[in-house]
């Protein structure tokens, strides 16, 4: 049996989410289905982690079992003539047999999407949120510190959440700000290891909440400044990378950080809602159309090639 590995990316749109559920309708189902009027066979795929209903993919990584001897490079085309248009298989591989998309990953990067601006982009509706109200960036990148290293995120996790445990360490903490009549990218401010690192105070804006899945006693409060922040419209990227994510805990990191950006939360009260593992005390779920799995990182060792030479994937 051969081991394949895929590069895939999605529009979660209409999808009940990955992984199979008992009524269908999963990008796991497709891709499962697809391999089957391929090779003939019943094959089982594994993803790095799951995605949420409504949830995209950039760089989702799975792999499967085969018998068939398609050669490596062939997959990928012969794959897409058979998955619908709004799934994707940018890259294949034939990996050792012991490889495995999910406990083998090092790292995943998830990205969080809002559209501050007055009116939403028609075009770009269904990957980022669209929220109007202009946020302090700056606030939200002192927040971002907080979260930064191995921490009990549980106060950041559904309480639906059927992990063993919420402990969990983020490398790297970014937020992407794209200000109103700007370029793209014209500011950003990264959190990485626990330390700032270019943190940008020059430009701040940002967007707000979302709907939430039983928060509650939200607590507010409104940042202690010397002068009213400078808040700019715009589109704001949050880029979050870590060993691992709990169910719905970018989002619900999402929907603080922006109540922090409109001034409901000083940033220091991150720190104490994370010390306090309750769900109650943070923020809303931010809405799943803004979020996107951006990339999953594994050791270099498995020769995955559109991670070879390069710090991104590949495409």
């Amino acid at each position: 049996m051969r081991n394949i590995c895929l590069l895939v990316s999605y529009d979660g749109t209409r999808y009940h989410g990955f992984q199979t559920q008992p009524d269908g309708n999963t990008v796991q189902d497709r891709l499962e289905d697809a391999i089957r009027k391929l090779t003939g066979e019943e094959v089982r795929v594994t993803g790095s982690g799951r995605t949420d209903a409504g949830v995209h993919a950039r760089g989702q990584v799975v792999n499967f079992h085969t018998s068939s001897r398609i050669p490596a490079e062939r997959w990928a085309l012969a794959l897409n003539t058979r998955l619908p248009e709004d799934i994707v298989v940018l890259g294949a591989a034939e990996v050792d047999p012991s490889f495995h998309a999910r406990r083998d990953a090092v790292s995943k990067t998830y990205r969080y999407t809002v559209n501050t601006r007055r009116f939403p982009d028609v075009f770009r509706r269904r990957y980022e949120y669209h929220h109007p109200i202009p946020l302090d960036c700056a606030a939200m990148r002192e927040g971002l510190r907080h979260l930064v290293g191995e921490h009990d995120f549980t106060s950041f996790a559904s309480t639906h959440s059927a992990a063993p445990h919420h402990v969990r360490t983020i490398f790297s903490a970014r937020l992407i700000v794209e200000p109103e009549g700007g370029p793209d990218g014209a500011a950003s401010g990264h959190v990485r290891d626990g330390s700032a690192a270019g943190l940008d105070a020059g430009v701040r804006n940002g967007a707000a909440g979302g709907s939430d899945d039983g928060a509650r006693g939200v607590a507010t409060g409104s940042a202690s400044r010397e002068s009213a922040p400078e808040k700019v419209r715009g589109r704001i990227h949050l880029e979050l990378t870590g060993n691992g994510f709990l169910y719905n805990m970018v989002r619900i990191i999402a929907g603080t950080l922006l109540e922090v950006g409109e001034g409901k939360r000083s940033p220091e009260q991150i720190a104490g809602i994370l010390a306090a593992k309750d769900r109650s005390l943070a923020g809303p779920t931010a809405p799943a159309h803004g979020l996107v799995l951006w990339r999953v990182d594994y050791d270099e060792g498995w020769g995955l090639p559109w991670q070879q030479g390069s710090s991104d994937c590949a495409f």
